[in-house]
């Protein structure tokens, strides 16, 4: 199997594909669901409402952050989490201009 070169892709794409790639495993769904639906950041309670093992979900807020869907801070002890709203907005305009002109002709 060939190795794949990423300087073909544009940066578009490779925000497409980083999302997309958070969004394919439904625990990542169900935390980024979890933390947008709260009206502050979240610090410990993510286990508890989620249902899998701390090492499970600090695995996942990981791939979540690194794509930039979330921010963490440091509250005493505990990292606390919100959406990156702006980041959000972002991929969003991003995603609806994907969908909106790769299907306006397929057969």
């Amino acid at each position: 199997m060939g190795a794949s070169n990423l300087t073909l892709h544009s940066q578009k794409q490779k925000d497409i594909a980083a999302v997309a790639k958070v969004l394919a495993h439904p625990a990542r769904v169900a935390i980024i669901q979890y933390i947008s639906s709260q009206d502050a950041c979240i610090c410990g309670d993510i286990v508890d409402k989620i249902g899998l093992s701390q090492p499970t979900i600090s695995q996942h807020l990981q791939v979540i952050r690194s794509a930039g869907l979330i921010k963490g801070s440091f509250e005493g002890k505990s990292i606390c989490y919100c959406i990156d709203v702006v980041r959000f907005k972002e991929l969003q305009n991003i995603f609806n201009n994907f969908f909106n002109t790769t299907a306006a002709n397929c057969c």
